[in-house]
């Protein structure tokens, strides 16, 4: 088959759908089918919104054409303009959602500190960019082929406010590889891998960080905004903890690469992952400062350090790339 890949990012960028976008082009190509992969470059980057979104349009549109069906990586950068031309050229297009756009866009603006599993529960000051953003996200959700969440948990958040069709909706899990590594820590060093933004939480686990290295100041927090996903990686290997402390948490991967490399974490509690790795890692409260800080003080004791790496030691659950792409081919067939 042909089959075209629409992401906003592609790898060196460490991101999750920039290592979808790059599996996924490999396992189909493996599969013996013509993949096609179009990504924002640097001058859709550098335009305004609606022009970007025009631009990707024709560059999206021209692959899509002759392609048997469409995977796009997100709900509205690539989602909307993928849509809509898969809508034209009356092709199948299957949807991850990944994150939520909106909600990303609403706490940045705001600087509120506001829970993802909350985020619709009432009603929003949005402004007039976040009503075009909500209302064209929802008319993409509604008017793809197929629907892909990695978690129950995204999925019963999204299901009410954009009133979907369940018929329509798939869970595919994230991908959990088989470990790599096994290597010691070389200092107590904990590794924060995240964007720049708000809902990350940075600013509140900073002060819980600050707070618990008055007790321990033998424990150190790099955080790294812009990483490849190598570069990244050998860092983890040699790490202390990795953390993921943010307001809203679907699956993400940074957590999965610590698994890989047998590493402690501590997730905030407001994930997908919450209840799969609840007693696999440490879970904590992203809205408590006081809670972050005594997580990482409970990681940092020696007894509860080595417990806690003997549980991500015995976690062997994996969920291939390869299994990810024969169940998105199962449900091409099915749509």
């Amino acid at each position: 088959m042909r089959i075209c890949i629409a992401t906003g990012i592609y790898p060196p960028a460490t991101s999750g759908p920039a290592q979808y976008a790059a599996a996924l082009e490999a396992e189909f190509g493996a599969r013996g089918h013509h993949v096609s992969v179009v990504t924002y470059g640097r001058l859709e980057r550098a335009l305004p919104a609606a022009a970007r979104h025009f631009l990707y349009f024709l560059r999206v549109a021209s692959r899509i054409a002759p392609a048997d069906f469409v995977v796009a990586l997100d709900t509205f950068s690539v989602g909307w303009p993928a849509t809509v031309a898969a809508k034209i050229f009356g092709r199948k297009i299957i949807l991850r959602t990944g994150g939520d756009f909106l909600y990303e866009q609403f706490v940045e603006r705001t600087g509120e500190s506001i829970l993802l599993s909350k985020f619709y529960l009432e009603p929003r000051a949005f402004s007039r960019k976040e009503k075009i953003i909500f209302a064209l996200t929802r008319w993409t959700l509604r008017n793809v082929s197929a629907l892909i969440f990695s978690t129950e948990w995204q999925r019963d958040i999204f299901l009410q406010p954009y009133n979907l069709a369940a018929q329509k909706i798939f869970i595919v899990e994230n991908r959990f590889d088989k470990k790599i590594c096994d290597k010691p820590m070389v200092t107590k060093n904990f590794i924060f891998a995240t964007r720049d933004i708000v809902y990350k939480n940075i600013s509140a686990f900073k002060k819980a960080f600050a707070a618990a290295q008055e007790i321990k100041p033998e424990i150190s927090l790099e955080t790294c905004h812009i990483l490849s996903h190598d570069a990244l990686m050998k860092k983890i290997e040699t790490c202390y903890a990795v953390v993921m402390p943010s307001l809203g948490e679907v699956s993400p991967h940074v957590i999965l690469d610590a698994i890989r490399c047998n590493k402690p974490f501590i997730l905030t509690r407001e994930s997908g992952f919450a209840e799969k790795l609840k007693n696999v890692g440490v879970l904590c409260d992203p809205l408590s400062i006081d809670d972050m800080t005594a997580k990482i003080l409970w990681l940092v004791d020696d007894v509860n350090y080595a417990r806690v790496r003997a549980q991500v030691r015995s976690y062997d659950f994996t969920h291939s790339w390869g299994q990810i792409a024969d169940e998105l081919l199962i449900i091409v067939r099915k749509i």
